[in-house]
């Protein structure tokens, strides 16, 4: 969770925001660099607006071993359930989502939108490291990448946890494209700084489109927007 010395920038709201409506799980899946920890300031918001939240986080070894661990948390859901993807995570979850009977709909928030046959690195014509790379050091500078708009001490914080990640997640092709197959939803950031442009322009393909302003990680910046903007869409 978002620690102590930093509880003046921790979620808050008082109890006339409250919104008493049961509107179902949602399986929130953080995108490369990340871990589970991207959604503290998220989940308290979701919740106050009537949604049971999961997180999973995913091990990194690949991209299939990703989807196994997408898989196997929505598999342990009852009832329906979204599933709000993030960046890179777009593509384990579009991997799976369409073999789990409960998941409605899916969230792609600054997410890749892959066809069967492409990875991450073929559809953007190559890899952006050398070739034989295993494990990929965090972007630099990734304060300015990733969280531009976040206050000093919160960035700091996140950047603090940002992990390598290993590559063959970029390299292992999609098979299955559920974002093709089920209700779609794309959230794009107007000052994404790190989002592949080619990405940006497949977005058009979800049934829905909206925008937020600032930077790659609304989740942390703009917690209270991102949250009003899910349930609008889900």
């Amino acid at each position: 969770m978002v620690p102590a010395d930093l509880a003046w920038l921790a979620y808050d709201h008082t109890a006339e925001e409250e919104i008493l409506m049961d509107r179902g799980n949602l399986l929130l899946v953080h995108g490369a660099w990340h871990g589970a920890w991207c959604w503290d300031r998220l989940v308290p918001e979701l919740e106050a607006r009537g949604w049971a939240t999961s997180v999973v986080d995913l091990p990194g070894i690949g991209m299939y071993d990703d989807a196994r661990a997408v898989r196997e948390a929505l598999v342990d859901l009852d009832g329906p359930v979204t599933v709000l993807a993030h960046s890179y995570a777009g593509v384990p979850v579009a991997e799976v989502a369409a073999t789990v009977h409960s998941v409605t709909g899916l969230v792609y928030l600054a997410a890749h939108m892959l066809e069967p046959g492409e990875s991450v690195v073929s559809a953007l014509g190559g890899p952006w490291y050398p070739e034989g790379t295993e494990l990929l050091d965090v972007p630099e500078p990734a304060r300015d990448l990733l969280f531009a708009d976040l206050p000093d001490e919160l960035a700091a914080w996140a950047v603090e946890r940002l992990r390598p990640q290993n590559a063959a997640v970029f390299e292992q092709e999609q098979t299955e494209a559920a974002w093709r197959k089920l209700p779609t939803a794309a959230i794009l950031c107007e000052d994404d700084r790190i989002f592949p442009a080619m990405f940006t322009e497949r977005a058009a393909r979800a049934e829905v489109v909206r925008y937020l302003p600032g930077g790659h990680s609304p989740f942390l910046s703009r917690p209270r927007e991102l949250a009003e903007l899910i349930c609008e869409l889900a």
